[in-house]
């Protein structure tokens, strides 16, 4: 696989000692990834449950699921692949698939249209992405914040260099 799709996350978890001080418990790269021609997604931290206590362990398995736990949240770093270097129309509901989401996927018009009952707030670190509804899109470029409540969209990366996000992902109901 293309050495880009490889991206890796770095993951430092403060705790508490024997002696209930503070110190770092973790220190390492995550290995819940979920590496497809799409994206590269880094899974960061879980929780099945919010509000949750503090010292809580991660909720997160060795499986790369996209959704978080229906009351929960799942905080992630995602390196998205430029459109030119894969084939988004038939390529995109095979990502959500891969990660457990093909659910969510929107058949029609516009491709890689989906929908969660999620509320996610991503920020872009690095390069573009396009947030594509179905009525028009709008340019994320690096600092950029973008909140996501449960609405069809997809995302588009037209330029020929990776962007890099990190987004968490709250999972949520419809109550309409």
């Amino acid at each position: 696989m293309d050495e880009r799709r490889e991206v890796r996350a770095r993951r430092v978890v403060m705790g508490l000692d024997a002696q209930g001080r503070s110190t770092v418990v973790q220190d390492g790269y995550t290995e819940t990834r979920l590496v497809t021609p799409a994206w590269t997604l880094n899974h960061l931290w879980e929780s099945d449950r919010v509000p949750n206590d503090v010292m809580a362990e991660s909720t997160l398995t060795g499986s790369a699921v996209i959704l978080p736990p229906p009351c929960g949240y799942k905080y992630m770093v995602t390196t998205y692949h430029p459109d030119s270097s894969w084939d988004y129309d038939e390529g995109y509901g095979d990502a959500l698939a891969a990660g457990g989401a093909s659910e969510s996927l929107v058949r029609g018009d516009i491709p890689g249209l989906h929908a969660t009952d999620t509320v996610d707030i991503v920020t872009l670190i690095s390069g573009e992405l396009w947030a594509v509804s179905e009525t028009g899109e709008t340019l994320l470029r690096p600092g950029d914040t973008f909140v996501q409540r449960g609405t069809k969209h997809t995302w588009q990366n037209r330029s020929d260099r990776d962007a890099v996000a990190v987004a968490i992902m709250i999972g949520a109901r419809r109550t309409a």
